[in-house]
């Protein structure tokens, strides 16, 4: 007999600590019985008991292979993280006095980013004077997120926070 802890609250064959627990398998409920019983079956079949629902009264058991079972979780669990999709954030920085030609390669950059499928923060710090005209740098962050309309949309306006201003796009299809 093999003896794991499935997790901190499961236990696994001379672990239970339980006298009296509700014993099933693969094709059901096989009742009540004695641990010592339980553990007897769990041997003769070459597997182990395993404690499942420890806060029931009693604690339910079941007899199972804990190797394959717990291979088989592993396996679903790197499956699931395969499929899961993380979502980046990427983030432009642009200023108040940016030229044209500078602007064309931050376009190019975020239409890069917005193909891949994450969203874009474009922000811009305002330094020294530039906060007093920060009207200026709405005017430019306003005029990018139009020029970026046709491939992405404007999840979060432009807004001051302090000295930066920010705004978040993303690909049309995550559009909320």
């Amino acid at each position: 007999m093999r003896c794991w802890y499935i997790s901190k609250d499961l236990l696994i064959n001379e672990n239970i600590k339980s006298s009296e627990i509700r014993v099933v398998d693969e094709n059901g409920d096989l009742g009540v019985m004695k641990l010592e019983d339980a553990l007897r079956l769990a041997s003769e079949r070459e597997l182990d008991l395993v404690e499942i629902s420890p806060m029931a009264k009693p604690p339910v058991c079941k007899i199972m292979n804990y190797g394959k079972f717990k291979y088989e979780k592993q396996k679903k669990e790197k499956e699931a993280k395969k499929r899961q999709k993380t979502e980046e954030l990427k983030e432009i920085r642009l200023s108040v006095k940016i030229d044209s030609g500078d602007l064309e390669n931050k376009m190019g950059q975020v239409k890069k980013f917005i193909s891949n499928g994450s969203k874009v923060k474009i922000s811009m710090r305002l330094r020294g004077r530039e906060s007093q005209y920060s009207d200026l740098g709405f005017k430019v962050l306003n005029d990018f997120c139009d020029s970026c309309s046709d491939f992405a949309s404007v999840l979060k306006r432009p807004n001051l926070d302090g000295r930066q201003l920010s705004a978040i796009i993303s690909p049309i299809s995550l559009k909320n």
